[in-house]
């Protein structure tokens, strides 16, 4: 049986009271570069996402949950994406919101607890994530992790008047 449950978070499912900080999050400038995001939100289209939010990784192609600390707050997000379960893959994608929140241990302990639930649950073979390679952090919490650079896209993302590259990490299950 597969839990989502560590020893300093959890990870569960996106509720109606998350709102809140699904605005706060996908209406903070700066994690648009690394979310692709060009523009504000709504509350009423976070709304919207939220009541459909329980449809199944298999018909959406994705999964989005909260990582939430042991005394229920919610401080961040982990998302599985361009689920292909022909291919036995997804790509993951992980934010602490709060800088103090960063660096403590959460992020790893919640990638950990996806992979697990990844390469159980959903039988994935493999696991891919994209990080800026100016995110020294994430960087470090893949190769933790043991994720393997793969690739890099150069000029990848766009960055004021600057590109940035693009490191892309696998973690494959044998």
């Amino acid at each position: 049986m597969v839990k989502l449950k560590g020893n300093s978070v959890y990870l569960r499912a996106l509720e109606p009271e998350d709102l809140q900080f699904l605005y706060e999050l996908e209406n903070n400038p700066a994690v648009w570069e690394i979310s692709g995001t060009l523009a504000p939100y709504s509350r009423h289209v976070l709304k919207q996402y939220l009541d459909n939010a329980h449809r199944d990784i298999f018909e959406v192609k994705q999964l989005r949950l909260c990582i939430c600390s042991n005394d229920n707050e919610v401080i961040g997000l982990i998302d599985l994406f361009d689920y292909n379960p022909v291919h036995r893959r997804a790509g993951v994608g992980i934010i602490i919101l709060a800088e103090d929140r960063r660096n403590q241990g959460a992020g790893y302990e919640a990638l950990q607890l996806l992979l697990d639930y990844t390469f159980s649950a959903l039988d994935l073979r493999q696991v891919y994530a994209n990080v800026g390679e100016d995110n020294a952090a994430s960087i470090h919490l893949f190769n933790k992790l043991g994720f393997v650079e793969s690739g890099r896209k150069k000029d990848w993302i766009r960055s004021g008047n600057m590109y940035k590259n693009e490191i892309l990490f696998q973690k494959i299950n044998s």
